[in-house]
């Protein structure tokens, strides 16, 4: 296989996906996750999310997630993806093999202000579209991510990322009443802060409300990133170490792929 190919699941196993016709194509559940010499974050996590909304509409999902699991090299950065597709009407399981794209420790945000993109909030992929679009809009005007703010003006997530702040000791998250994707790296985070025994506190906040806090934007790619910058929004803050020891941490919570 190569660094970067598409494979589709036809007749029990992988094949590589044609596309002549990409003509009536919706995503109707997706998931990916960061490969990093055979060890992965989480990995069942990733699959719980994809199969609470994949099971049941194709054949042999099981072997289709196995597969597409024995088909990632052990060794390297890959950034895999699987999707289950809707072509005309018809699903279909894909397996997108990739490199894993530059990774960064840092990151600048930009607020989102037109109106809310998603369609499915809670569920990864169908608006995959959409959130390229503002992440694209964000990335024009010199940041890195699109914070999502919802009809009150509350940050509920970034296009690819969770949002935490901290204030003092206290790890605080948007409040789960802010319909938002179930990441999977934030889940993680959370588990470490509680066998840590930090306090993890959730509230409806907006932009302004962040200023002078440490901001983290985590995501299965790049883990957890500072925020260094919010355009046109709060002054973020840095408490030297913290950063350093919370990536490792959650490092070491990589496990070998099976």
């Amino acid at each position: 296989m190569s660094e970067s190919s598409v494979y589709r699941w036809h007749a029990g196993g992988l094949h590589l996906l044609d596309y002549c016709d990409l003509t009536d194509v919706a995503i109707a559940v997706a998931d990916s996750w960061l490969v990093t010499e055979g060890t992965v974050l989480a990995l069942d996590l990733h699959r719980q999310r994809f199969f609470g909304v994949a099971n049941g509409l194709i054949d042999d999902l099981d072997r289709f997630w196995s597969t597409s699991i024995a088909a990632i090299p052990r060794t390297g950065d890959w950034f895999p993806r699987v999707e289950l597709q809707l072509r005309g009407g018809a699903p279909l399981a894909v397996f997108r093999l990739r490199g894993a794209p530059e990774l960064s420790r840092s990151v600048r945000l930009a607020s989102h202000l037109g109106a809310d993109p998603r369609t499915a909030p809670c569920i990864k992929g169908p608006d995959t579209a959409a959130l390229l679009r503002i992440r694209s809009e964000a990335q024009a005007n010199g940041a890195g991510e699109a914070v999502i703010l919802s009809a009150d003006g509350f940050v509920v997530e970034g296009a690819y990322s969770a949002i935490f702040w901290w204030r003092g000791d206290v790890l605080c998250a948007p409040s789960p009443e802010l319909d938002r994707v179930g990441s999977v790296t934030a889940r993680s985070v959370i588990a470490l802060a509680t066998a840590l025994g930090t306090e993890v506190h959730f509230e409806s906040i907006v932009p302004a409300e962040l200023d002078g806090c440490e901001i983290w934007a985590v995501s299965s790619l790049h883990g957890i990133r500072i925020v260094t910058a919010w355009l046109d929004g709060p002054a973020p803050a840095e408490l030297p170490g913290r950063l350093s020891a919370w990536r490792a941490r959650l490092d070491r919570l990589r496990q070998p792929l099976t």
